[in-house]
């Protein structure tokens, strides 16, 4: 049986979870025993599988929170993309990131504090950051381009999506690193609003 248009098919889906329980297993040993700590084959073991099923999945120890790192901008683009094209930017940001946090399975807040950290500390991870947050301003782009109204080559809708999730960043690192850190969906907020997305 084939997926439907746009949607990705059962066998797809199955890989997509199983990357997301290995992530989400990385994460909660990185979070709780550190980066140098954990080996690959703590991490297989944890997560219920084989070190071959693991590499089939990771390239290397580095590779294996790229997941977590950007299953919830893959929801706020959907949500994003859903929402009303009269909508005012802001308040539809606002609650496609809603509908993103809502959908997040890392609900430990002390947890996702140290793996940011970590992820800030640690190179090879700040690496694949880095690179996983250029992959997600290519999924952002076409849903910007399209409540624009602009061509998805303009460099003002790069320029905006990579600013969005800047934003998004800098607000995560930023309540990662307070001693009481408050709202999480509140300090991402406040980082959207300080764009003044709307007058672009």
């Amino acid at each position: 049986m084939t997926a439907a248009r746009g949607r990705p098919s059962l066998t797809e889906r199955r890989r997509q979870e199983t990357r997301l329980e290995i992530a989400e297993t990385a994460a909660a040993l990185f979070a709780h025993r550190g980066y140098e700590a954990t080996t690959v084959e703590d991490i297989a073991t944890a997560a219920g599988i084989s070190l071959r099923t693991f590499y089939r999945y990771c390239a290397a120890k580095e590779d294996a929170l790229t997941p977590v790192v950007t299953s919830g901008v893959g929801v706020l683009v959907r949500e994003l993309a859903t929402r009303p094209a009269e909508e005012p930017l802001t308040r539809a940001v606002r609650a496609a990131f809603d509908a993103s946090v809502s959908a997040r399975r890392l609900a430990d807040p002390e947890q996702v504090r140290r793996l940011v950290r970590i992820m800030g500390t640690v190179p090879a991870l700040r690496m694949r950051w880095l690179a996983a947050g250029r992959d997600m301003q290519d999924q952002l782009v076409p849903v910007l381009a399209a409540r624009k109204g602009v061509p998805e080559d303009s460099m003002e809708v790069r320029l905006l999506a990579c600013a969005l999730l800047d934003a998004f960043g800098v607000a995560l690192e930023h309540w990662a690193g307070q001693d009481e850190p408050g709202d999480l969906a509140e300090l991402t907020l406040r980082a959207v609003r300080y764009l003044h997305l709307d007058a672009l």
